[in-house]
C-alpha cells in the first residue's frame, strides 16, 4: 500500500477525503497543453473537415463559432467547479458534490466510455494523414479496396494505442513532458499554417455564406444538413475539463485549472478558426469533390496550395498533434477510470486503483484503457464509416455527462447552496458571481440541445455506405443505451452496495477497531467499514457518499 505523502501545495488532496498518492509535478503550462491537446485542433479540424463540407460546403464554417459560444459557457460552468474541487475524474467527482449517487456514478461511468470510445477515434486520425505524407503506410491494400481504408486505420490506430498505453504507464512526468513539447510544435505549426494560408487567399470570405445549393434534397433545407455538419465542430471543442482531472497532479491546481480550462477552449477556437478559414479560401477550387472525401479533405489542401515538402512537413505535424491528442485521451480515461476504481464504484475497483509505488500513475488502468479502447475497433473493422460512427458515438456521450454536471448545479443555483461561500469552504479559483444562472442556463440548452443534434439517428452519420439496414441508422441510440442502462442496472444493483474510499487511498488511517464505532454513527456520516465481495478480507474501505446534502 501507498503511504499517503503530503501536497506542497494548500490544495491537499485531505480536504476532499483522499492521500495524495499521484505525483504532484504539472505545471502551469502542461496543465493548459494537457487541454489543448485533448482538443487538440490539428487532429480535430483535420479529421472531420471533409465530413463537414461533405454535409454543408464551405458554409459549414459558421458552426465553428457556434460551437464555441456553446461550450464556452460550459467550459465557464466546469472553471468554476474546478476552483473548488480540482480532482481527479473531474466529471464524476463534480457531480457527486452536486447530485444524488446514481446520476453521479453515471456521470463517470458515460464519460469513461466516452473517452475510451474517442481514443480509437482520435487514433483512427492517422489514417486521414499518414497515407497522404507516404503512400508506404497504407499497408493494407492500396487504399482504393472497399475495406482497404477502414481496415488500415484500425491497425495504425492500434499501433498508436499501444505506444500510449506504454507511455501513460511509466508515469505522468514522461507523458506530460511528450505532451508539452508535442503541443508546442502543434501551436507553432498552427500559427504558421495560418499565415502560409493566408498568403494564398484566393477568394474573399462571401464564399462562407453561398450555400452552393447544398440541402436541396434536405426536408429542412440548407438548416438540415448544416446541423449534421456540425458534428465536426462539436468533435473538436470538448476535453477542456482534462486540466481539472489531472488537478492532483497539478501545483497549485485551484488557480491553475480553472485558466487552463478557459486558455484551451479560447486557443483552441482561435488557431483552429484561422485554419478553417484559411483552408477554405486559399483552396484552389471548392467544387473538387475530394475536399469532402475522407482520403482529401484539410489534408489536400494544404498538399496543393503549399506544395509537396512543405505541405507534407505541416502534415508531420498533424501526425504529431494526433500523437500528443491520443496521450491527452487516454490520461483522463486512466484518472476517470482511477477515481471511480479508488471509490470502489468500478468492477475490480482495487486492481484498478492500484498506483505504482516508483512511478505514482495508475499503470493498470493505464493498460485496460489501452486494450479495451482497441475493441470499438475491432468490431467496427468492415465499417468504411468507422470515423464518423466512432466520433458521433464519443460526443453524445460526453455530452450527456457534460449535462449531469451543468443541470444539478443549476439546480443548486436556484436553491441557492451554490455559489459554496469562502468563509466555510476555502476561497475559490475562479467564481462566475452574478453571470452564474445565465452562463449555467445557456450550457444546460446547449448542451440538450447538440446532444439530441448528434444522437438522432440520421444515415448521413450512422449509415452513409451499404448496407443499408435500419440497425445501423439506429446504432447510436442503441449503443448510447445501452450504455446508460446498462451502467445504471450494474450500479443499482451491485456497485451502490459496495461504495467507499478504499483504505489505501483514504485521507488518514485509523485503527480498525474504531470502524465499527464509526460505522454506527450515520448522522455523521464518518467512515464504515464496507465489505468487496471479489476482494480478500483483510483489505478496509472507507464510507465516501455520493452526495453532498
Amino acid at each position: 500500500m501507498l503511504e499517503p505523502s503530503k501536497s506542497t501545495d494548500s490544495s491537499g488532496m485531505d480536504e476532499f477525503g483522499y492521500a495524495q498518492t499521484l505525483d504532484r509535478s504539472i505545471g502551469k503550462f502542461a496543465s493548459f497543453a494537457a487541454g489543448v491537446s485533448y482538443i487538440s485542433i490539428l487532429t480535430g479540424v483535420f479529421q472531420l473537415f471533409y465530413f463537414g463540407f461533405s454535409m454543408a460546403g464551405p458554409a459549414y464554417a459558421w458552426s465553428w463559432p457556434i460551437v464555441f459560444a456553446g461550450q464556452l459557457m460550459v467550459a465557464l460552468c466546469f472553471a468554476e467547479l474546478a476552483g473548488r474541487y480540482p480532482v481527479a475524474g473531474s466529471v464524476y467527482n463534480w457531480a457527486k458534490q452536486l447530485s444524488s449517487g446514481t446520476f453521479a456514478w453515471l456521470a463517470g461511468w458515460l464519460l469513461l466510455i466516452s473517452s475510451i470510445v474517442a481514443l480509437g477515434a482520435v487514433a483512427l486520425a492517422l489514417q486521414l494523414t499518414l497515407p497522404q505524407i507516404w503512400s508506404g503506410f497504407q499497408i493494407i491494400g492500396d487504399g482504393t479496396g472497399t475495406y482497404d481504408f477502414a481496415l488500415n486505420g484500425v491497425l495504425l490506430a492500434s499501433i498508436m494505442i499501444s505506444i500510449s498505453t506504454l507511455i501513460n504507464a511509466f508515469g505522468v512526468k514522461l507523458m506530460t513532458k511528450i505532451n508539452s513539447i508535442g503541443v508546442f510544435v502543434e501551436l507553432a505549426a498552427a500559427v504558421l499554417l495560418i499565415l502560409a494560408l493566408g498568403w494564398h487567399v484566393v477568394r474573399g470570405p462571401e464564399a462562407l455564406f453561398s450555400t452552393e445549393g447544398y440541402g436541396m434534397d434536405h426536408d429542412l433545407g440548407f438548416f438540415g444538413v448544416f446541423l449534421i455538419g456540425a458534428m465536426a465542430s462539436g468533435y473538436v471543442m470538448y476535453g477542456f475539463d482534462t486540466a481539472s482531472s489531472l488537478g492532483e497532479e497539478t501545483k497549485d491546481p485551484k488557480k491553475t485549472a480553472p485558466k487552463a480550462i478557459l486558455r484551451a477552449i479560447t486557443a483552441s477556437f482561435i488557431l483552429g478558426g484561422l485554419i478553417l478559414l484559411g483552408g477554405l479560401l486559399a483552396a484552389p477550387d471548392l467544387n473538387d469533390p475530394k475536399l469532402g472525401s475522407a482520403d482529401g479533405g484539410l489534408q489536400y489542401i494544404v498538399l496543393s496550395v503549399l506544395g509537396g515538402p512543405f505541405g507534407k512537413a505541416f502534415l508531420v505535424c498533424i501526425v504529431v498533434a494526433v500523437f500528443v491528442c491520443t496521450l491527452a485521451v487516454h490520461a483522463a480515461a486512466i484518472r476517470m477510470m482511477f477515481a471511480m476504481a479508488r471509490d470502489n464504484n468500478l468492477p475490480f475497483s482495487r486492481q484498478l486503483s492500484k498506483v505504482h509505488p516508483e512511478r505514482k500513475t495508475p499503470t493498470v488502468a493505464a493498460i485496460v484503457i489501452g486494450l479495451i479502447a482497441i475493441m470499438p475497433l475491432i468490431v467496427n473493422v468492415s465499417q468504411p464509416a468507422i470515423f464518423t460512427i466512432l466520433s458521433s458515438i464519443s460526443i453524445v456521450l460526453i455530452y450527456l455527462s457534460y449535462l449531469l454536471v451543468t443541470v444539478p448545479l443549476l439546480r443548486r443555483r436556484f436553491l441557492k447552496k451554490w455559489p459554496l461561500s469562502d468563509a466555510s469552504h476555502g476561497k475559490a479559483g475562479f467564481s462566475l458571481g452574478k453571470w452564474g444562472v445565465p452562463v449555467n442556463i445557456l450550457a444546460v440548452l446547449w448542451g440538450g440541445a447538440m446532444t439530441l443534434n448528434l444522437i438522432w439517428p440520421r444515415p448521413e452519420i450512422y449509415n452513409s455506405v451499404p448496407p443499408f439496414e435500419w440497425y445501423l441508422q439506429w446504432g447510436g441510440v442503441i449503443f448510447v443505451g445501452a450504455v446508460a442502462i446498462g451502467g445504471t442496472l450494474l450500479y443499482r444493483l451491485k456497485i451502490r452496495h459496495q461504495t467507499g474510499v478504499l483504505a489505501e487511498h483514504a485521507a488518514a488511517a485509523r485503527p480498525a477497531a474504531a470502524q465499527p464505532a464509526a460505522a454506527e454513527s450515520a448522522a455523521a456520516q464518518s467512515a464504515a467499514e464496507v465489505r468487496d465481495p471479489d476482494a480478500p478480507a483483510e483489505p478496509q474501505l472507507v464510507s465516501a457518499p455520493l452526495s453532498n446534502p
